[in-house]
């Protein structure tokens, strides 16, 4: 299992293991000291979260002040020891897009959407990733702040097809396990191998179809690696009708890390759910804490953030892993 890169030997994970985060915790410590506000991530003293507050017609509220959230851990009250709104903090995006068979009437929607969406959000210290799946994952580019390279790596969009999924090409014996459309494995990728070690606000979007076929990483894995990495995933569901598609596993890793799914339909474009993205990001609030429970234990520790106004509803993370060197 691998991210391909091109021209570049491959990176191979050569087991599921997760590294210690010293030395992004120093590089989060240096960022922090030169910009003079916090980063988003999960210190050894300090607890931060990004989050979003709607109202009950799904709109964006800003303007919001500390006195308004009351924040718990494991069901207890936590004192809230950072605040800050509308951050202008750096943003890291990694696009994921589905080149299995079943998308391959989409790509060349999807491709044009993403440049316009990275002309639109990508700022001076911002980042972004491009990396596509099918039967298997490629980089088709690492970080980069240019539209030109993003654009180079959109065109690299193709389809990726196992000859032995049934209804593609060649039927013949099928593995019990084919390898159709790694999503989780994508996913995954994303966020231990390019976010993990990045400092500030981290997103992951995933354009697909929601089906995983054949990913040797479980869904729960590439959950418990987006909060690792500290990372929101943004699902959008873009399915052909020919072929049909699922929201549910999406709207799980979604939801558990503080982002949503949206539907690609007649009344919403592609275009359209983009814009909200954007608009979504950089207009979300962070909080930071400390943590009264020893640190380190590696469990999960439960996150609840809620609004003193009980009409608005706050869009954040689940919770957070208490790693080592991390609480």
């Amino acid at each position: 299992m691998y991210l391909r890169k091109p021209r570049l030997v491959p990176t191979v994970l050569a087991a599921i293991a997760l590294l210690p985060l010293t030395v992004g915790a120093q590089q989060a410590q240096t960022a922090q000291q030169e910009n003079e506000e916090p980063t988003i991530k999960v210190d050894v003293d300090v607890v931060n979260v990004l989050f979003s507050v709607r109202d009950r017609k799904g709109a964006l509220v800003p303007g919001l002040s500390k006195e308004d959230f009351i924040v718990s851990e494991e069901g207890k009250p936590q004192e809230i020891k950072f605040f800050a709104r509308e951050t202008d903090l750096p943003l890291t995006i990694g696009l994921l897009v589905d080149v299995s068979r079943s998308q391959e009437n989409l790509i060349e929607t999807e491709r044009r959407a993403a440049l316009q969406f990275f002309s639109n959000v990508l700022k001076e210290k911002d980042m972004a990733f491009l990396i596509s799946f099918g039967t298997d994952t490629e980089l088709l580019q690492d970080f980069t702040n240019s539209t030109t390279l993003l654009r180079k790596g959109l065109e690299g969009l193709r389809v990726q097809a196992s000859p032995y999924v049934p209804g593609i090409l060649n039927p013949g014996p099928i593995p019990s396990n084919p390898r159709g459309t790694v999503l989780f494995e994508a996913i995954y990728l994303a966020a231990e191998e390019k976010l993990r070690r990045e400092v500030g606000r981290k997103a992951i979007i995933v354009i697909t179809d929601g089906v995983d076929v054949g990913s040797r990483i479980k869904m729960s894995e590439a959950m418990e690696a987006a909060h690792k990495s500290d990372a929101i995933v943004y699902s959008i569901l873009f399915s052909d009708p020919r072929y049909g598609g699922s929201d549910s596993d999406l709207k799980r890793i979604s939801e558990d890390t503080g982002g949503r799914v949206f539907k690609v339909s007649k009344k919403q474009t592609l275009d359209d759910i983009f814009k909200q993205i954007e608009m979504e990001m950089r207009s979300q609030y962070a909080i930071g804490y400390t943590p009264a429970k020893p640190t380190g234990d590696g469990g999960f520790r439960r996150i609840e953030i809620k609004t003193r106004d009980k009409d608005l509803r706050v869009q954040a993370r689940k919770g957070y892993y208490a790693t080592s060197g991390r609480p």
